[in-house]
């Protein structure tokens, strides 16, 4: 809090702007758990989880339903309070950040987006710009606003009502919210979920452009074959716990996935590229 000092006493009191971060150095660790353990409704969900993420990298979080992957999300977006473990934002606690000085270093996009109000696409976009009202940066709102929109290819019903929307088109004014936040650490809990092909690609290369420019991602996905393409990065959660963290080349194989997903599964190299793909093992 800023004051004015009149008479030998402070007469107003103005809330002071966060300070918004530096650039993260390539590699530098934006957020990261250690020994996280995280209860809902009583049952323990993740049990002595570890995972750090880092400045240039785009992280995949998989591994079968129940697993803990959104539950770790939420604590990694310091939305779940963990009953033990730290989870660190920039080197620092999240207990110890304000919510304000949160919003300029994390976005997070949830996994379903609903609003009580019929909101035109263009301020649900705009919403993502709140954090840095007050600032220097508040002049960049509307160019910043139309380059997410147009992004995420949603330009074209920008004055249509949010509510009106197909689950697709929520899913990417959701996500062009999320990029007009522009926050360092940008968290996705399945974002391809209600995506077809060509916006599932379109969400994943935005993936890897925010990591290129120096961001940290982190993405739940359930699509392996999009986590072996895209992310540099991929931890497999099984039952509340990290069975794998590595590059998708080094950790998806035909033993662990098929231990992990209680499903025969086949890691094969593409026969042009040689990049990993993914496919279940069916009997003809």
């Amino acid at each position: 809090m800023r004051g004015v000092l009149r008479g030998g006493r402070l007469s107003r009191l103005v809330p002071s702007r966060p300070v918004p971060p530096e650039p993260a150095a390539p590699g530098e660790v934006l957020a990261e758990a250690e020994d996280l353990r995280v209860r809902l409704a009583g049952r323990l969900i993740l049990d002595g989880v570890g995972v750090h993420v880092r400045a240039g990298e785009v992280l995949a979080l998989v591994g079968p339903n129940g697993a803990g992957k959104s539950t770790l999300l939420g604590a990694l977006s310091a939305d779940l309070t963990p009953a033990e473990g730290t989870v660190r934002i920039h080197g620092r606690p999240t207990t110890a950040w304000s919510a304000p000085e949160l919003a300029l270093r994390r976005s997070v996009l949830p996994q379903s987006a609903s609003l009580s109000f019929p909101f035109p696409v263009e301020d649900v976009v705009r919403m993502g710009r709140a954090p840095w009202a007050g600032t220097e940066r508040e002049d960049e709102d509307d160019a910043v606003v139309a380059e997410a929109m147009a992004r995420t290819e949603v330009t074209a019903f920008a004055g249509r009502p949010f509510s009106a929307l197909s689950g697709g088109e929520r899913a990417r004014v959701a996500l062009a919210r999320v990029l007009a936040q522009q926050a360092p650490l940008v968290l996705l809990d399945e974002p391809t979920a209600a995506l077809d092909l060509r916006h599932q690609e379109l969400v994943l290369r935005l993936c890897r452009e925010r990591a290129a420019a120096g961001d940290a991602v982190v993405v739940v996905l359930h699509d392996l074959g999009l986590a072996a393409a895209y992310a540099h990065r991929v931890a497999v959660l099984r039952g509340g716990r990290v069975a794998a963290d590595g590059p998708p080349s080094e950790v998806f194989s035909d033993a662990l996935l098929s231990e992990v997903y209680d499903q025969p599964v086949e890691v094969l190299a593409h026969p042009r590229t040689g990049e990993v793909l993914v496919t279940p093992r069916r009997v003809p």
